[in-house]
């Protein structure tokens, strides 16, 4: 692990070597390249250069206590450094393990009302008011792709691109099914009723994450309608792309402009497939290592939002928080931090699994 760390840092000073060149300086796209690559290596090589500091202090505290008048100082300053020594040691097993290539992108959230009717319209829009605000915090972009709404204002479907810094690597544990208990407005007697939602994060893939060709796709144009089928425009610029080999279909209707509906809706199809082809390649190697590490279902029942109770639990980690009306104000940042946590301890055990 540590030849791998020296070999790190070595490459973090060639790099902050060439970026002081002038032909660097003077090419944009050999400076982006290489500051990029050395900005990715920066907080690694930080911490190593910590870890090594307190290796040091360790060393050296050590050396103190066979003095008979330094003994007492060197056994303090042993008690204090050796935890913190222990701490980074672990933050760095962490920080080499495999990057998912897919955090940095964008992503398309998808949010769609499942079992529960009405009800359920209804928790669609505000869980996507909980993202809105989630995404805020972080100081992302939010911009809605399309959206159907139901009779009782709520929202039977919605998909947005959410664009912003690691935006997946923050969102996407959010996937599956997302169920709700409260008592709904139109509940007479006061009974909790039960109703679900799904929940999709996929990371934006580019034009060279997904090649599309054009005779794969079938492109379909109807005139854009509203809420109760009244008509919001007359010219026939709402699209429909049919991919014909997966008969992935994806509809926008959104934007006045047929052309801006178009860039649209291959933004959301390019992720689909993408998000279908990362499938395939999960199950072909959770069938080598001969494990099923999660299956990705997004049939899992994976979180409940209990209202009554003002609860909410994450059935994957076992995290119940009673706090629920702060979380449905975007306040998700202690059940992500809890469900990273979660992936690298299962990412550290593989490891020492093969390892061993």
């Amino acid at each position: 692990m540590f030849d791998r760390l020296q070999q790190m840092e070595d490459r973090y000073i060639d790099l902050g070597d060439q970026m002081a060149l002038p032909e660097v300086q003077n090419d944009r796209e050999a400076m982006h390249k290489v500051s990029k690559a050395h900005r990715d290596l920066e907080e690694t090589v930080e911490k190593f250069r910590k870890y090594k500091e307190l290796a040091q202090g360790v060393e050296d505290a050590k050396a103190m206590v066979a003095d008979p008048d330094m003994a007492e100082m060197a056994a303090e300053e042993l008690a204090e450094l050796e935890p913190k020594l222990g701490a980074a040691e672990a933050d760095l097993k962490i920080m080499l393990l495999p990057k998912d290539p897919n955090d940095d992108k964008n992503v398309i959230l998808e949010i769609r009302a499942g079992t529960g009717g009405d009800e359920a319209s209804l928790f669609v829009a505000e869980v996507f008011r909980m993202y809105q605000r989630f995404a805020e915090q972080h100081r992302w972009k939010i911009e809605v792709l399309s959206e159907s709404e139901s009779a009782v204002g709520g929202l039977k479907e919605v998909i947005a691109l959410i664009e912003g810094n690691r935006v997946y690597s923050q969102m996407k544990f959010e996937s599956g099914v997302h169920r709700v208990q409260r008592v709904p407005a139109t509940e007479t007697q006061g009974r909790v009723h039960t109703s679900a939602i799904t929940v999709a994060v996929l990371p934006e893939a580019e034009e060279v994450d997904v090649k599309v060709e054009q005779k794969d796709l079938r492109i379909d144009t109807f005139c854009s309608s509203g809420p109760g089928g009244q008509s919001v425009n007359t010219t026939y610029s709402a699209i429909r792309i049919t991919h014909i080999p997966t008969n992935t279909v994806v509809s926008c209707q959104d934007e006045k402009s047929q052309i801006k509906n178009r860039e649209k809706a291959m933004r959301v199809l390019r992720s689909r497939l993408y998000e279908v082809e990362m499938q395939r390649q999960h199950d072909i190697l959770a069938k080598e290592r001969k494990q099923q590490v999660g299956t990705g279902d997004r049939s899992e029942k994976i979180r409940t939002y209990n209202f009554p109770q003002n609860r909410l639990t994450d059935h994957r980690i076992g995290l119940t928080l009673h706090q629920l009306d702060l979380i449905m104000q975007g306040r998700l940042q202690s059940i992500v931090d809890a469900l990273i946590a979660d992936d690298q301890a299962q990412k550290l055990r593989a490891d020492g699994a093969q390892a061993a």
